[in-house]
């Protein structure tokens, strides 16, 4: 407010007040009157508009004027997530400036309507106002505003528990399915790598991590209440998951169970943009326009989406996904013999696992196990490890269709499975030395996490319907 508009809107008050307002506005930010806003706290909205927009840490601390430490400490501290005693201010609760409104008004011995006409509120609002944030040190009450906002400040506080502190029976439920030891469908635990110890620090680049159930904290909240429908205390949403794994303090969760989670984030933090595969040649008619119809809107069963996830020295694991049911499949690719002993030849067959040749009797023996009527399509990418798609559909009676060029969101459910796959298999580590049974354990686990798409329940539940359903009709047309 300009000095002239105070000195306008302050006269008529007494003198004994207006002296009192001039030394709280004439305060410096290190004395200032409790209920003044704090320079550093408006610098620290200003960063988390900044952070809004997308661009980093370090980018956003200097535009607001801060050091990069300042600004990754704030961050950090935070757990990627804006406080919520910085939150934006909001029309449903009065701001300092209509509590100096108030005040001086009031001063001025107006009455409760008409302080509200002149501030656009309710005249409950102001009558509440000057009943509960009144400063009343001088044995009456006597509004100010710098005491009526941090009344208010100190009412709006939430020092409450963590739900996850005070119910042991929902927090462990959380954490066995956050943290839980991946098993075999006979019950029997997978080992899986020994990780580096966590430091605390983001997620570990290029590194094994820990091998877990690991469901979402989305995927824990919502299968909560299919499991406990009739136990109104085993509720929690998946915000509240995620805050009591990111923001230090909260005492809830262990910090470490962050690298449980699919990206391994210990801050939240935009996704990075997936890179686009690599493409090989096909031919016209087995382009994705191609496709049948039926594969489009999911309602038909038997239609695969496939593809390689790559690791180091030329190690791969298969990706089989089906659209209906998003029940996963992976394929074995073991090196081939010789690999390592050989030198390469230049156009001969590769003997690191996924060459045509390989590709084509792994996929085949996994499809063959499926029924006939669940392996219609193949939708894959345009990489060349299927380069021999016409005699796999020779073999198997399933279509292999290829998707258009850099175009990864044409395969949707296996580009999203693939994801959630390198919680098991990292990049830039040795896939080749995982057994076809470690692989299968990885794939029950994927597939008994309930998803969303599908209403909570598990791949494998809605799998074991369409087995279920095929089998009816077959028993129902044999004459």
């Amino acid at each position: 407010m300009a000095t002239s508009d105070w000195r306008k809107k302050t006269s008529g008050a007494p003198e004994a007040l207006r002296r009192q307002w001039r030394a709280d506005r004439a305060l410096r930010p290190a004395t200032r009157s409790p209920g003044r806003p704090d320079p550093s706290r408006v610098v620290q909205r200003q960063f988390w508009r900044q952070i809004a927009t997308g661009v980093t840490t370090a980018e956003a601390s200097i535009t607001v004027g801060v050091s990069v430490p300042v600004g990754m400490r704030w961050f950090r501290h935070a757990g990627g997530m804006p406080p919520i005693s910085l939150a934006e201010p909001t029309g449903r609760y009065l701001t300092f400036e209509e509590r100096e409104e108030i005040a001086i008004l009031r001063a001025k011995d107006k009455g409760v309507r008409e302080i509200a006409r002149a501030i656009g509120r309710d005249p409950g609002t102001v009558s509440r106002e000057l009943r509960r944030n009144a400063a009343t040190r001088s044995g009456k009450q006597e509004y100010r505003a710098g005491v009526a906002q941090w009344k208010a400040q100190q009412a709006a506080k939430r020092p409450k528990t963590a739900k996850l502190v005070d119910n042991d029976r929902l927090r462990e439920y959380v954490q066995e399915r956050l943290a839980g030891n991946l098993r075999r469908p006979d019950d029997t635990i997978v080992a899986g790598p020994t990780p580096p110890p966590w430091k605390g620090l983001n997620k570990p680049h290029r590194q094994d991590r820990r091998w877990s159930t690991a469901w979402s904290p989305e995927q824990i909240a919502h299968r909560l209440k299919v499991d406990f429908p009739d136990d109104e205390s085993m509720r929690i949403s998946h915000e509240a998951i995620y805050q009591s794994l990111f923001i230090q303090g909260r005492g809830a969760l262990k910090r470490e169970l962050v690298t449980c989670l699919r990206t391994g984030r210990a801050l939240r933090e935009p996704r990075a943009r997936s890179r686009n595969k690599a493409q090989g040649h096909v031919t016209a008619d087995v382009v994705l326009s191609e496709r049948p119809a039926e594969a489009e809107d999911r309602a038909v069963p038997g239609h695969w989406e496939g593809d390689l996830i790559i690791g180091t020295g030329r190690s791969a694991i298969g990706t089989l996904v089906e659209r209906s049911s998003r029940a996963t499949l992976l394929v074995h690719l073991p090196r081939m013999e010789g690999w390592g002993e050989q030198p390469a030849v230049k156009n001969g067959p590769s003997l690191g696992g996924y060459g045509a040749v390989a590709m084509n009797a792994a996929l085949t023996a996994s499809m063959a196990k499926l029924p006939e009527q669940l392996r219609k399509t193949l939708t894959w990418d345009r990489g060349k490890e299927l380069s021999g798609h016409a005699l796999f559909a020779l073999e198997t009676g399933t279509q292999v269709f290829f998707a258009d060029p850099h175009s990864p969101w044409q395969r949707p459910t296996n580009e999203n499975t693939n994801g959630l796959l390198r919680q098991y298999f990292p990049k830039g580590t040795d896939l080749s030395r995982w057994s076809a049974e470690d692989l299968e354990a990885v794939a029950h686990a994927l597939n008994n996490r309930p998803r969303k798409i599908l209403g909570w329940r598990t791949p494998a539940e809605v799998f074991e319907e369409q087995l279920r359903s095929l089998t009816q009709t077959g028993v129902a047309t044999t004459p």
